[in-house]
């Protein structure tokens, strides 16, 4: 599957954009959801002596799914396409990786 095709999916089960308040909720959404990673995430590192290996595959691709879409819906919010957004950011990271800056921080390095 493509971004594309994904995207169009996705927003087959995603609210108007007219409703009030969508887009705040879908932000909202979309911290929660990557929240919920973290918090599992939180819990090998608490309870399983930072062993990853022991994070159960079919659960992090459950939430990272749940994240995709949140990512797919904002996305379309402003009629981007989500292919858009995966080719502009692998562009970005080709530069920085030519440039010798994938390390360090800020938007523009």
């Amino acid at each position: 599957m493509n971004l594309s095709e994904y995207q169009k999916l996705a927003l087959r089960t995603a609210a108007p954009k007219d409703k009030k308040n969508e887009l705040f909720h879908l932000l909202l959404g979309l911290c929660g959801e990557s929240g919920e990673i973290a918090e599992k995430a939180k819990k090998i590192i608490r309870d399983k002596d930072s062993d990853f290996s022991q994070w159960d595959r079919e659960d992090i691709v459950k939430e990272l799914g749940d994240v995709l879409w949140h990512v797919a819906v904002i996305a379309d919010y402003f009629d981007i396409p989500l292919e858009e957004v995966g080719e502009k950011n692998i562009a970005k990271l080709a530069d920085r990786l030519k440039r010798g800056a994938i390390g360090g921080s800020g938007d523009n390095r």
